[in-house]
């Protein structure tokens, strides 16, 4: 066994009774008055001893000063090693550090900021088949490439729409001059988000009288996300202007409430050819009495 492993962790005498020095040096590193009691003194090695002092700013709760110091062997002058502000059991601590990327939420992009996208974003991938290079009659292949810039190379404004039938126009329609496309991973997530919000599951959907497939509000949209999703047109709808499931509904459905005209009421009719009988109390020979309307013109009854 080693004499290395023998030697006992006791703290130095010397290095103990160093809080003087210790604490001059918190002092020094500090604010004034944030240095308080000592409050132990940790031995660290052969002749090295940690001072601990309580913090008291109010920003660390529950942090300490920590000093180190040591001496030489067989020296008698105590010196200094490093002072640091250290969190305690109960100190008050940030919360983890969390990469952008998992603390962004939808919404808090404002104008100005930019949202980089990683190279191996699993909503993303390649522009055309897929293959490391595009075959030598894609619309990305180095020749067709040239053709297109050859075609754009007076074209100034990315908002013009090319002519209808050119190289351009038939890479635009099928997605291949962008770099990169949604996959099938990035199709099926904002399908799940976007029918999570406007689906059928919602509680406006299960008390809408009918479903957007036959609402005359509904906006078709292409690609293959037009199979189950569409726009509202209805600017009264809760879903104005958003992408809607087709098994989505609400209360202005298009065809929720055809109004009914309202019944028109029988015009009055008017008898004043003949009397009308009430049999009020019995007559004389008959038993009743027979009781005419005044209003009513004679007709020749006596």
């Amino acid at each position: 066994m080693s004499a290395a492993t023998t030697r006992s962790r006791t703290p130095d005498r010397l290095c103990v009774e160093a809080v003087d020095l210790a604490r001059a040096a918190a002092e020094e590193a500090a604010h004034p008055g944030v240095v308080g009691e000592h409050t132990a003194a940790v031995a660290e090695g052969d002749r090295v001893v940690t001072h601990f002092f309580e913090c008291k700013d109010p920003g660390y709760r529950g942090w300490r000063w920590a000093v180190t110091v040591t001496r030489a062997s067989r020296a008698k002058n105590v010196t200094l090693d490093e002072t640091v502000l250290l969190p305690g059991e109960d100190a008050l601590l940030a919360p983890e550090w969390v990469p952008w990327s998992e603390r962004l939420r939808p919404g808090d992009m404002g104008p100005g900021d930019l949202l980089p996208t990683d190279a191996e974003d699993l909503r993303l991938e390649a522009g055309w088949s897929g293959e490391d290079a595009p075959p030598p009659n894609s619309v990305v292949s180095a020749e067709m490439a040239e053709l297109v810039e050859a075609e754009d190379a007076d074209v100034t404004d990315r908002a013009v729409v090319p002519v209808r039938g050119s190289i351009t126009s038939v890479a635009e329609e099928l997605g291949m001059r962008r770099a990169r496309v949604l996959s099938r991973y990035g199709l099926h997530s904002a399908a799940d988000r976007w029918d999570e919000s406007f689906g059928a599951k919602t509680p406006m959907a299960q008390a809408a009288p009918a479903s957007c497939v036959s609402c005359g509000f509904l906006v078709a949209i292409g690609g293959s996300l037009g199979q189950a999703f569409g726009i509202c047109a209805n600017e009264f709808g809760p879903a104005d202007g958003r992408l809607v499931s087709l098994s989505y509904g609400c209360g202005g459905h298009s065809e929720a409430a055809v109004m009914p005209k309202p019944p028109r009421p029988a015009p009055p009719v008017l008898d004043s050819m003949a009397s009308d009988e009430f049999h009020l109390r019995p007559s004389p020979d008959s038993g009743s009495v027979l009781v005419t309307d005044p209003l009513a013109p004679d007709l020749g009854h006596s």
